[in-house]
């Protein structure tokens, strides 16, 4: 299988390259958002500026003149900070959100290609990265900006304060360094911290979807309390983490904001002593008292800022979990014949032990399994959600063994429809014909016996569904999947129980109109159902593994007394 995104995933992707790629690619956005955001921090930075200088020639020339100067020159100032702050958040935020859609679709991409990569995540944990993750990552795209803007206002405000006296400007550069000293080395926790937080919260997310999924059954054997007290047990465990980072993120900020206080206060302090000897003017004293109250702010952002990339750096570092993951295995480049056939060859996996059958093109077989377990590792293998060098012998379509074959090439021609097919929040047409590109949903909602559930509602096909098919009933759900798995039309289809939820005269029914609308196609069954064992060209017999009969339904019941006791209702 080949894809754009082949060359790119295969190559490894740390934390640190997902960073720089997404700076790379922001970089026009990045650079001018950095001089709006940087225009506003000098703006900012120039109005204490401003008014200390009007203090100190308005005061002097003490005219109507000076003064209109004085107030045109702050409503320009103003003007520039609300101009520039506005269009340039506007930039950086849409460069945001541009590129954590990148992400999100790049985790997502890699999660819903036909051969999986071998990664220890669930899929509730793979979501949590592809949302909160990739948002976090993306933050990267305003961080950097931000800080150079504040590290623009601190310089304006040192050089100005430099020129009032030299001792201020010295104090204000000496400050914000130590300041950064001490914040980037709690910044280190903080980044450990939620890397784990993060972790901690997907497996609760995963833990989640696993009860969603299989809540039915746990109610019918009584698990449901045991099952609620495990995810209880994880989630405090993140719930734990989560105040941990809190707790971190709390001292972070209050340290943060008690440093710059106290430089602030420091500055204050100095140029009032300043003033006091006569080494500084009145208008420099205000424009210094101006800039000590300013700077609190950029400082403030500016000590935030090594947090936010510790923050983005532990998300990158969890996307590259799955984006550096490799394949499950390697497909090769080939394509299976038009029509063909299905063959076996001595495969063994799991509870198969040397399965060994041919199914002619056109042929209608059925595989009546005695074991159940047999039955879920035959489908899994022939799904190709087996690698095949995880078993041993071999599978052939159309001839050509299934290593040989592109994943993506052998799902167009051979369709395996789990006995649990999953079912999509949309419509009924929606979930049968998810493409819209199948010239037979009609014929496929009259095989499954699907229509006395479109009869049932105004909307027809286009009757809402809801999550996992809540709206509908078991036997509703598994006629809808068989229904969709019909209207396909592959070349080869292969049915896993497909009839358990029905009663035995809608199974009837489905049974002959199934044979009938494939007449002429592949198709296999994996049942125990005698409607559909009837219905079928031959049966073999999977047992303990291996294939022990082959016959017609009617033949193996009138000469295998086995046989009989297992399928006979």
């Amino acid at each position: 299988m080949t894809t754009p995104d082949t060359p790119d995933t295969q190559r490894p992707r740390p934390g640190s390259d997902i960073l720089r790629t997404a700076l790379r690619r922001n970089v026009g956005a990045m650079t001018w958002g950095t001089v709006l955001m940087g225009l506003y921090q000098a703006g900012e930075t120039a109005f204490p500026i401003a008014l200390g200088l009007i203090v100190e020639h308005t005061m002097q020339d003490r005219s109507l003149g000076a003064l209109g100067l004085s107030i045109a020159a702050l409503a320009v100032i103003i003007t520039t900070v609300s101009l520039s702050w506005r269009f340039g958040m506007r930039i950086l935020q849409k460069a945001n959100t541009t590129e954590a859609h990148r992400w999100r679709v790049k985790v997502a991409g890699c999660g819903l290609q036909p051969v999986a990569r071998d990664v220890d995540l669930k899929s509730g944990e793979v979501l949590t990265i592809a949302t909160e993750d990739a948002d976090q990552t993306a933050d990267i795209i305003e961080v950097v900006p931000l800080l150079v803007s504040s590290l623009v206002a601190v310089v304006v405000a040192a050089v100005a304060l430099g020129l009032a006296d030299l001792r201020l400007g010295l104090l204000v550069i000496v400050g914000t360094v130590g300041i950064l000293s001490v914040l980037s080395v709690m910044s280190k926790r903080i980044g450990s911290s939620t890397q784990e937080q993060q972790a901690r919260v997907a497996r609760a997310g995963a833990k989640v979807a696993d009860l969603i999924t299989g809540l039915r059954p746990l109610h019918g054997f009584g698990g449901n309390h045991a099952a609620f007290t495990s995810y209880r047990g994880v989630s405090t465990e993140a719930k734990r983490q989560a105040i941990t980072v809190a707790r971190v993120n709390g001292v972070y900020a209050g340290t943060a904001l008690a440093l710059n206080a106290v430089l602030a206060a420091a500055v204050s302090i100095t140029a009032g002593w300043l003033a006091f000897e006569g080494s500084i003017t009145v208008g420099e004293l205000v424009m210094a008292v101006g800039l000590a109250q300013f700077i609190m702010e950029p400082l403030k952002m500016f000590s935030e800022m090594p947090k936010y990339v510790m923050i983005a750096r532990a998300s990158a570092e969890r996307m590259a979990l799955v984006l550096n993951a490799p394949p499950v295995t390697v497909p090769g480049p080939g394509r299976p014949a038009p029509g063909g056939d299905l063959e076996l060859d001595c495969v063994r996996h799991g509870a198969l032990r040397k399965v060994r059958f041919h199914v002619a093109a056109g042929e209608f077989v059925a595989i009546a399994p005695y074991q159940p377990r047999a039955a879920a590792d035959l489908a899994a293998v022939l799904a190709a959600k087996v690698p095949p060098h995880a078993y041993d012998g071999a599978v052939r379509i159309s001839g050509q063994e299934l290593a040989e074959l592109s994943t993506e090439a052998v799902r167009e021609h051979m369709l395996v429809n789990p006995y649990d097919g999953e079912i999509f929040a949309g419509t009924l047409r929606t979930n049968i014909d998810p493409s819209g590109t199948s010239r037979t949903v009609d014929e496929a909602v009259e095989a499954s016996m699907l229509t006395d559930v479109v009869a049932l509602h105004p909307e027809g096909l286009d009757y809402g569904v809801r999550d996992r098919g809540a709206n509908l009933s078991g036997g509703q759900r598994q006629r809808l999947s068989l229904a969709r798995a019909l209207a396909a039309d592959t070349d080869v289809l292969v049915l896993h129980d497909p009839t358990t939820a029905v009663d035995a005269v809608t199974e009837q029914l489905i049974a002959r109109n199934v044979a009938k609308l494939r007449r002429g196609r592949t198709t296999v069954v994996i049942t125990s159902s005698p409607a559909l064992l009837d219905a079928a060209d031959r049966v073999l017999v999977l047992d303990d593994g291996v294939v022990t009969a082959e016959d017609t339904h009617r033949n193996l019941l009138a000469t295998n007394e086995e046989y009989c006791l297992a399928v006979a209702r």
